[in-house]
């Protein structure tokens, strides 16, 4: 065999490498996890501008928007969900989903509210079907909340189920804080975020959110950095990582 059928032969084994690893990847992207990054301060401190984490695909089966471009081009004939086995969301689950305004943008927020749940803020303190839902005192959160800095009061919640999680509450009588009674409508959920006080959650634009829209459940964080680092900074790179965060289950 000559040296130009070796190199051939080389180059051939490289491209088929590529491309097999190429589908793997794809498959596992659409059909296992996916990768998501935390753009907004909404979940704080549950999640932070900057955290990078797994959204486990099959978590409650698959739908058109748990696909690339929404299922396209067969994203009109979807409807439903398929392959979920029975699993459903759980009151407590961090979940991504659809934006139902557009149906492109992804959310990630709690569920609070099941089909058929009683939702209300009322001074800051959140009720379902028409209890309040047990919360404690937890040690306040010192830092830079949504660009201020200060010591915020933080609230540990217990949801029917045993879900518990830490929120954050700025204030008492923010818009926010008191709101109408919501009737989570037959196959949606009512998702709210642990920054209580500026998330833009199904108190307001989101709205019910359709099952439909559900992308996955939020499973662990594999990175974190606190974007004091630009890209082309390579020396700051290691003080701007979050060690404390990555490979933590996200709760």
């Amino acid at each position: 065999m000559s040296a130009k059928q070796q190199e051939g032969e080389t180059w051939g084994e490289l491209a088929k490498t590529v491309i097999y690893a190429g589908l793997i990847a794809i498959v596992i992207r659409t059909f296992l996890f996916q990768p998501f990054n935390i753009p907004s301060g909404s979940m704080e401190n549950t999640l932070l501008i900057g955290d990078y984490l797994f959204v486990e695909k099959f978590s409650y089966g698959y739908s058109r928007y748990t696909f690339p471009f929404g299922g396209w081009p067969f994203g009109s004939k979807m409807e439903g969900r398929y392959l979920s086995f029975g699993s459903k969301p759980q009151r407590g689950d961090v979940v991504v989903f659809k934006f139902p305004g557009d149906n492109s943008t992804d959310f990630i927020k709690r569920v609070i509210g099941l089909p058929g749940d009683r939702v209300q803020m009322i001074r800051s303190e959140l009720y379902l079907n028409g209890k309040p839902v047990p919360r404690e005192k937890a040690d306040d959160y010192v830092g830079n909340l949504d660009g201020e800095e200060g010591n915020w009061t933080q609230y540990r919640e217990t949801l029917p189920g045993g879900t518990s999680y830490v929120t954050l509450d700025k204030t008492t009588e923010g818009p926010l804080d008191n709101t109408r009674e919501f009737v989570v409508p037959a196959g949606h959920y009512f998702m709210m975020g642990d920054n209580r006080d500026n998330s833009d959650d199904s108190r307001e634009a989101v709205g019910y959110v359709p099952e439909e829209n559900l992308e996955g459940k939020a499973l662990f964080r594999f990175f974190s950095t606190d974007g004091s680092a630009r890209i082309w900074e390579v020396w700051k790179w290691p003080f701007a990582v979050r060690y404390s965060r990555i490979l933590t289950l996200v709760k």
